[in-house]
């Protein structure tokens, strides 16, 4: 077994798609999809529904990659809260922590937390929680080098 997609239901699907490209460097793994007809809403339990999806890459195209759906009719629902059960993050390594921190602040992005150690003064691990355009909870990392 091994984990296909992570996938994200958006209210604007280009928009998320386009920052997670600008501030985390994604890229499109195939031209939008809209998706239709009973085949869908039977799979997903949702008559009638319609789907426009976007397929990213986050690493590369064998590995798993991001999926942005955005639904019609879409329900509404506040941002998630850290501690909520439920999916609680998308967590993703960076080397350089800083830098990507302020690019996603730049393209939308926001804080939740700040920037924390859990490793050791000689093997820093930094870490820090953001969010996306969209509320959507993001842990970033930047282990210990070799």
């Amino acid at each position: 077994m091994k984990l296909a997609h992570l996938s994200l239901t958006a209210r604007n699907a280009d928009r998320l798609a386009a920052f997670y490209q600008s501030a985390l460097g994604f890229t499109e793994r195939r031209p939008p999809k809209r998706l239709s007809g009973e085949t869908v809403w039977r799979g997903n339990g949702l008559p009638g529904v319609e789907i426009y999806a976007i397929w990213l890459n986050i690493s590369g195209p064998e590995a798993p990659f991001l999926e942005i759906m955005q639904y019609a009719p879409m329900a509404e629902r506040p941002a998630p809260e850290v501690n909520a059960p439920g999916f609680g993050h998308m967590a993703l390594a960076v080397p350089d922590l800083a830098a990507t921190v302020e690019r996603v602040l730049r393209c939308g992005g926001s804080l939740q937390g700040e920037i924390t150690d859990f490793g050791t003064q000689a093997r820093p691990h930094l870490i820090v929680y953001l969010r996306d355009p969209e509320g959507n909870i993001l842990e970033l990392e930047q282990p210990p080098g070799p």
